[in-house]
């Protein structure tokens, strides 16, 4: 039997070892499909209830296996499907692959069943590698482009295959006038800056009295460097959300996250120091960082197109962030005072003092706070947590303790819905021997949980620890814009937008043979908790939670909440217990002590 184009894309996929593709069939991809079949599914298709979900699934299978994520998709509405989760990877910087089908070569341009000019689609998304495969010989180096583009932009790429194409005999590019050969190879390299900009940023870093760190995505593979310059320089050490995992917790001079979802020792880290070191991060909220002109500020990335936007840095040294710092650390002066390092370490633990406490507080029917609180010290050492957008993402991000080997992700620079489920679904296939929990609220589980249980639940054999935990914050309310619109345009809740149905997501997880618990008293938490992690496969723990309880931000002062209460009180007093109760006597508990008048 010859082999076919379609049977060729799959056999170079295994030869770049690629050992799933995340997807969903249509006809613009039959011959794909007849390939995996003659392929015995290597490698092997792993089918989304929904275009957009294989995308996802692909983005969570990179972030957390560092490897390239493929997802497919048939012609027109399949491709379409895709974008969302293909613009989360370009946002965030991911290695993605889409294959994509297109109609038959002789129907282009026809207006025919599913056309769609596929390259004025993906131009944008795309943007560092798109191309169609019109004949054979193109396919081994396009293919091969698109596969190494996205590893050395961290971008997602896309490959468009028409019909027909697919079916045609594979025939490699000869030794003739405009054919271009390819190779599988891809050598690891490394990006260093010149040893003049480190002497510059040396300086810079050796002349500071108050030195503030901020990591992202881009400094995971460097936490011995990181742990050593903070060491080094007596300073305190934000993460951007992405790089939530990059550092441990448990370190007494890590601020935790920063920005609107941050903590308040981060937010007073970056307004009293005097010098900045960003590392691995393109964290976008200047009002987070310091004021322009009071801080002297060096960064390190190894993107150049990524340096030099987010603060007026003096030195931007580009380059990976291990090779850097291990060139850098030898270039600084370990001689100095503690008390900047002191103050930090003091603000870290006061906030844990406060976070506990709002924690406690009760509320109707539960504190959305406990919830994540509870879950922290539950978390198993190799744990991989996901957290969809919106209000949990709070609790993620200020409740919950990275330590050990635990990783952690969400929606960084798209923020978008939906992404929790397949983002977990995606890490059980990259880390099948490790717990997933996906922290969703019940907007993003209506949006895309529920249906992607059905893909839990058909694929939990292959996972070797088969726990797959799904935590639902059911309050009814679509929650975090809910207190945009209070906090910041100072508006009630405009409920026709805003309010949920009200969905039994622990029964549907039963009716589909999974863990299902709904937890509806605060004393039930811990169990539902320990329900899910000691299930023998996927769960879904729903907490039914509280949504008058804020996500107070962690520059917030009391006249800020006061105005916010003020609001509440006029155009929703109905909703809530917080509001019934007197709101302005319960936020007040809420807030940080040193910011009460």
């Amino acid at each position: 039997m010859s082999t076919k184009v379609s049977d060729h894309v799959l056999q170079r996929l295994r030869e770049w070892g690629v050992e799933h593709v995340f997807g969903y069939p249509g006809d613009g991809i039959n011959g794909l499909l007849a390939a995996w079949g003659r392929a015995e599914d290597q490698p092997r298709f792993i089918q989304s209830r929904h275009e957009e979900m294989s995308a996802f699934q692909a983005v969570g299978y990179a972030k957390f296996s560092g490897r390239l994520g493929v997802c497919a998709a048939t012609s027109g509405p399949g491709a379409i499907h895709l974008l969302n989760g293909l613009y989360d990877a370009k946002l965030d910087h991911v290695p993605v692959l889409a294959i994509v089908g297109q109609t038959h070569r002789t129907a282009m341009g026809g207006s025919y069943q599913q056309e769609v000019d596929l390259h004025s689609l993906f131009k944008d998304v795309a943007s560092d590698f798109l191309e169609t495969v019109t004949v054979p010989e193109q396919l081994p180096n396009v293919l091969d482009r698109a596969i190494r583009t996205a590893y050395a932009r961290r971008a997602p790429t896309a490959v468009i295959i028409p019909g027909d194409v697919q079916e045609l005999d594979y025939a490699a590019p000869t030794h003739e006038f405009k054919m271009v050969p390819s190779s599988l190879d891809r050598s690891a390299w490394t990006a260093i800056p010149s040893e003049d900009s480190l002497h510059r940023a040396a300086e810079v870093l050796n002349a500071g009295d108050k030195v503030a760190i901020l990591v992202g995505q881009g400094a995971s593979g460097a936490r011995a460097e990181v742990e050593r310059i903070a060491e080094l320089l007596g300073a305190g050490v934000a993460k951007a959300l992405l790089g939530k995992d990059a550092l441990s917790d448990e370190l007494p001079y890590v601020t935790g996250s920063i920005g609107l979802l941050g903590t308040r020792p981060s937010y007073e880290l970056m307004r009293d120091c005097d010098t900045l070191l960003t590392i691995g991060s393109s964290f976008p909220y200047t009002q987070f960082l310091p004021e322009f002109g009071k801080a002297r500020g060096v960064q390190i990335d190894i993107d150049p197109h990524m340096v030099g936007m987010r603060y007026p840095y003096e030195v931007n040294l580009v380059g990976d962030a291990g090779e850097t710092l291990r060139r850098l650390i030898p270039l600084l002066d370990a001689d100095r005072g503690r008390e900047w390092y002191e103050t930090v370490c003091d603000n870290v633990r006061h906030w844990r003092q406060v976070m506990e406490r709002r924690a406690e507080l009760s509320a109707d029917p539960i504190n959305p706070e406990y919830v994540a609180h509870a879950l922290d010290p539950l978390l198993p050492e190799n744990a991989i947590v996901t957290s969809d957008s919106g209000s949990a993402a709070n609790w993620y991000a200020r409740h919950l303790t990275m330590r050990g080997g635990m990783r952690s992700s969400l929606s960084g620079t798209l923020a978008t819905m939906g992404c929790g489920v397949p983002y977990a679904i995606g890490a059980k296939f990259a880390h099948p021997d490790r717990p997933a929990i996906a922290l969703v609220g019940d907007g993003a589980m209506q949006m895309n949980g529920l249906a992607e249980l059905i893909t839990a639940a058909k694929y939990q054999g292959r996972w070797q620890d088969p726990r797959l935990v799904v935590a639902v914050w059911n309050n009814h309310d679509l929650n975090q814009v809910t207190w945009e619109m209070r906090a910041m345009g100072g508006a009630p809740s405009f409920l026709p937008s805003q309010q949920l149905p009200d969905v039994q997501y622990a029964a549907f997880a039963r009716s589909l043979g999974l863990t299902g618990v709904r937890v509806e008293k605060p004393e039930d938490v811990e169990a539902g908790w320990r329900a899910g992690l000691e299930a023998d496969g996927p769960a879904v723990i729903e907490f039914l939670t509280d949504p008058a309880v804020p996500p107070i931000p962690p520059h917030a002062t009391w006249e800020q909440m006061e105005a916010t209460a003020a609001s509440i009180l006029k155009g929703d007093a109905d909703r809530g217990s917080m509001v019934r109760q007197g709101f302005k006597a319960k936020v007040q508990e809420f807030l940080p002590r040193r910011e009460k008048k």
